[in-house]
C-alpha cells in the first residue's frame, strides 16, 4: 500500500448503518467519494453519502454489478453478512479491500476467527464447541458445562447471544441463536461462561508501514448479548494492558491488511482472555466521539489512507449509553433531546434509522465527568431522557 495516496479516493462502504455513518462523515471532511451499500433504503450512513446503493450484499451478482458500476479504490466492509469469496476476487482484481479480503473472510465467522485464535496462534480462549442442530447443540452444552453461552458463528452487535444456566434454557437458546443468525449459517457456538471483572474491547490500529498502535482499553456492558453501555479509560492493571496489547497485534498480524480492529477480551483477576474480534470500528468505540482527539472511526480512516496519526490523546473519563427502541414504527420522532442535552459535557447522535424495533439501537449518548461513575451516571441519566415516539 502507498503511503502517499493522492486525494479524493473512492470509498464502497457494504453496510450503512451508525458505524458506517460516522466514517462516512469522517471520509468526506477529507474530502473522498464515498458509496453507501446495504439491503434497505435510506440507512444512516446513505443520508450522509455521495451515493448509494440498495442490494443483497449475500448476491454475488449484486456486489459485482455495484462494483463495475462505481469502479472504488477502496472496499470496506461494515457487516458480517457480505458474500467474501467475491471481496477475495475484487482483491485480485486490484482493488484494496480493508483490511484485506481474507481477513474479512476470516472475521465473518466467529468459528474461524476463534480457531485462528486457539488452534494457530496458542492464544488462550474461552472452551468452545459447535452445533448444527438442537440435538448436538445440547451435547455440546454438557460438555462445556453450565453456565455457557450460546450464539450464533455470524451475528452483528451481539444478536442471538444468550447465557444458558441448565438443560430446560438450551432450546429457547438456540432459537434465538438460529434467529439471530446472519447470512446463510445456522452453525452455533457454545462457550465457557468466563466470570470476568470487566469485559473490554482494546481499539487497535494496524497500520501499512507504521507501529500497531493502540488505544485505551474501553470498558462496556452488556445485555441480550448487545453493548448498552461503554466507558474509557477501563480500569486494568498496566500488566494486564500490556498482555492484551500483546494478544491484539499476534492476532491482527496474522490477518494482516490494515485498519483498525476492535478486540474483545474478558479480563479476570489475573488473566486476559481472547474473546472476539471485529475488523472494524467497534460499537463500543463509539465512546470515542467524545473522549479522544481522534475518534475510532477518524483512526479507521487514517490507517487506510496511510497517513500518519502522530499521537491519540485521551481527554478525560468518558462513556456512551445507548438510546433503544422499545417498539415497531415506521414513523419516528424524538422528545426529551433538550433535557438529555442540559447537562455539561453531555452530547448525543440520533442515527436516523427510518425504523424501529424493540431493542433496536436508535441513537448513543456521549458524557464526560470527573470520574468514570460520573460519565457513566451523566450518559445513563440522559439516555433515559430520550423517548421514541409515532
Amino acid at each position: 500500500m502507498k503511503t502517499s495516496l493522492k486525494l479524493p479516493q473512492k470509498f464502497m462502504l457494504l453496510g450503512s448503518g451508525e458505524l458506517g455513518k460516522e466514517f462516512v462523515i469522517a471520509a468526506k471532511r477529507l474530502g473522498n467519494y464515498v458509496i453507501a451499500v446495504d439491503r434497505y433504503a435510506n440507512a444512516p450512513a446513505m443520508q450522509v453519502a455521495d451515493s448509494s446503493e440498495v442490494i443483497s450484499m449475500l448476491s454475488a451478482d449484486d456486489l459485482e454489478k455495484i462494483v463495475q458500476k462505481h469502479c472504488p479504490d477502496f472496499i470496506i466492509p461494515e457487516i458480517e453478512a457480505i458474500k467474501t469469496e467475491k471481496l477475495i476476487e475484487f482483491e485480485q482484481r486490484g482493488i484494496t479491500v480493508i483490511p484485506t479480503a481474507a481477513a474479512t473472510d476470516y472475521t465473518m465467522n466467529r468459528d474461524r476467527i476463534r480457531e485462528l485464535a486457539d488452534k494457530k496462534l496458542g492464544i488462550r480462549t474461552a472452551k468452545y464447541a459447535y452445533a448444527l442442530t438442537l440435538n448436538e447443540l445440547i451435547l455440546a452444552a454438557k460438555q462445556i458445562g453450565f453456565p455457557n453461552v450460546v450464539k450464533p458463528v455470524m451475528s452483528s452487535s451481539g444478536k442471538g447471544q444468550s447465557v444458558v444456566n441448565n438443560l430446560s434454557e438450551i432450546e429457547p437458546a438456540w432459537n434465538y441463536a438460529i434467529a439471530g443468525s446472519r447470512g446463510d449459517s445456522q452453525k452455533i457456538i457454545v462457550e465457557e461462561f468466563i466470570d470476568f471483572e470487566i469485559e473490554i474491547t482494546l481499539l487497535t490500529i494496524k497500520q501499512w508501514n507504521a507501529p500497531t498502535i493502540f488505544c485505551s482499553p474501553i470498558g462496556h456492558r452488556q445485555a441480550r448479548g448487545d453493548y448498552q453501555e461503554s466507558w474509557q479509560p477501563a480500569v486494568i492493571s498496566d500488566k494486564l494492558i500490556l498482555e492484551a496489547q500483546a494478544i491484539a497485534q499476534k492476532v491482527t498480524d496474522a490477518l494482516g491488511g490494515a485498519g483498525i480492529f476492535g478486540v474483545e477480551f474478558f479480563i479476570t483477576k489475573e488473566e486476559v482472555i481472547f474473546s472476539e474480534l471485529s475488523p472494524r470500528p467497534h460499537d463500543t468505540g463509539m465512546v470515542t466521539l467524545i473522549s479522544q482527539n481522534l475518534n475510532e472511526f477518524e483512526l479507521h480512516l487514517r490507517a487506510i489512507l496511510g497517513l500518519p496519526i502522530p499521537n491519540i490523546e485521551q481527554l478525560g473519563y468518558s462513556a456512551s449509553a445507548v438510546i433503544l427502541a422499545t417498539e415497531h414504527s415506521n414513523s419516528i420522532s424524538y422528545q426529551g433531546v433538550a433535557a438529555a442535552l442540559s447537562e455539561k459535557d453531555v452530547d448525543l447522535r440520533l442515527f436516523g434509522k427510518p425504523d424501529s424495533r424493540p431493542m433496536r439501537r436508535m441513537g448513543v449518548v456521549l458524557a464526560k465527568g470527573i470520574s468514570i461513575q460520573e460519565a457513566r451516571e451523566k450518559a445513563s441519566i440522559a439516555a433515559s431522557k430520550i423517548k421514541i415516539v409515532n
